[in-house]
């Protein structure tokens, strides 16, 4: 294998892509993308996974990046922030096995943990949802404090972490993004609320889709930024706004 396909198979492995035919077709795929999506900033990369993730270019519009990190609160802020704390091998937290099962195990150390199948006594007492039961009991053991949050499926898990958020509970980042027609839409604009109001960097979208899937690929992402930060190929201490600076004063010496 030359190492131009070491570097493919690496970019491309949470993709699923572990022959050299799925690796050129990944490739191909993500080529595709980016003659539709900007690619200045750290959360363009994210709106890129959000497309190939969903096949849908216009999905790149409904992503939404809130909250701030020791440099601001610009559109990067939760890349940034995500990425280090996949760099400090902080815990990944999942609401259901699903979405853990689609974050890459590759490029990094975190500990990745699903919520799911926690809180069981809980739920049984209260009659709430296992998943909202699942996120406070380990809220209660301290595990979303430093860790990146993921919910790609519960509303109520979004719900339940964003009244954690409220009572003191800080996340390193968080990417929300539940599916359905029941309180979806809804769950993503509540962790927006306290992403804003407490500085919890967060990416999620509007309207009603969005599902584990995405949620793993936007994960997914973060680890590859961080990635890159290791190898010395990016750096994180810059805001958007400098990097797009520095992004056209390269692309006019070109």
């Amino acid at each position: 294998m030359s190492d131009s396909d070491g570097a493919i198979e690496e970019e491309y492995a949470d993709l699923g892509a572990t022959t050299t035919e799925a690796m050129e077709i990944a490739e191909t795929s993500m080529d595709i993308v980016r003659q539709f999506v900007p690619d200045e900033t750290l959360a363009d990369r994210v709106r890129q996974k959000s497309v190939h993730s969903m096949g849908d270019i216009e999905f790149q519009h409904l992503l939404e990046f809130t909250g701030r990190d020791e440099i601001g609160n610009d559109e990067d802020a939760p890349i940034r922030a995500g990425a280090r704390a996949v760099l400090e091998s902080a815990d990944i937290v999942t609401d259901i096995t699903m979405a853990k099962a689609g974050v890459t195990s590759r490029g990094h150390d975190c500990e990745r943990r699903k919520a799911i199948g926690h809180g069981s006594e809980l739920a049984k007492e209260t009659e709430m949802t296992r998943t909202a039961a699942s996120v406070l009991e380990l809220d209660k053991r301290g595990v979303y404090d430093g860790a990146i949050a993921v919910v790609g499926n519960a509303p109520t898990a979004a719900f339940a972490l964003a009244d954690c958020i409220e009572n003191g509970t800080r996340p390193a980042a968080i990417v929300a993004t539940p599916v359905g027609f029941v309180k979806a839409s809804e769950s993503r604009e509540r962790i927006r609320e306290v992403s804003t109001e407490y500085g919890v960097p967060a990416i999620t979208n509007v309207g009603r889709r969005g599902g584990s899937g995405l949620a793993a690929a936007l994960t997914n992402e973060l680890i590859h930024v961080a990635s890159d930060v290791r190898a010395g190929d990016l750096e994180l201490d810059l805001a958007a706004e400098t990097r797009v600076a520095q992004n056209e004063a390269g692309d006019a010496d070109r």
